[in-house]
């Protein structure tokens, strides 16, 4: 009980804190969201991809 009424003082009770914690959370998700979705889509791709065969064009 004590530690939730100390996360409540903490983060929620104040509207700015608890809009500045939306905001930050709502950034680094979408951040690695992006990052596991580009990893996802080159693994996925390997070898398909213009970076993976540039070498066997460049002059």
């Amino acid at each position: 009980m004590a530690l939730s009424s100390a996360i409540y003082n903490t983060l929620f009770k104040r509207t700015s804190t608890f809009a500045l914690i939306i905001v930050g959370s709502a950034f680094f998700f979408e951040r690695g969201f992006d990052l596991g979705c580009d990893t996802f889509f080159d693994s996925y791709n390997k070898g398909k991809q213009w970076k993976d065969i540039k070498g066997n064009y460049s002059q």
